[in-house]
């Protein structure tokens, strides 16, 4: 699934990246917690999360993630918005919780990230 239609589904606002929309994603990962990203994330996937410090960011560099959706109508600051600029890293913002978020993605086929070992 392409970014482009991520956005479309979640009728979303595109913060920043909007060159990169036609990156395919195959998996996304909810969290606020940023170690459980370290921990579990693959590449090619997103995040989704409330969270909008620059530490999400961080995170989303060192995990190789290339975008990143704010639920329930976060914006983030001009400092995170710069970081991800300078990361190349889409950010966008939904109205939708992240439970809404998620279930919203999964309907339309994109599957969680895969945790090995962990009970579905």
């Amino acid at each position: 699934m392409e970014l482009l239609e991520i956005r479309d589904i979640l009728e979303a606002k595109v913060l920043v990246g909007e060159k990169f929309l036609e990156r395919e994603v195959f998996s996304a990962f909810g969290s606020d917690l940023m170690s459980d990203v370290l921990a579990y994330v693959n590449e090619k996937s997103i995040l989704l999360t409330g969270l909008t410090n620059p530490q999400v960011i961080r995170t989303a560099e060192v995990a190789d993630l290339f975008a990143i959706v704010f639920v329930r109508g976060k914006m983030p600051n001009k400092e995170l918005i710069d970081l991800a600029l300078e990361k190349d890293i889409t950010l966008m913002t939904t109205e939708y919780t992240l439970y809404t978020t998620s279930g919203k993605l999964f309907e339309k086929g994109l599957l969680g990230v895969k945790i090995e070992g962990v009970l579905r």
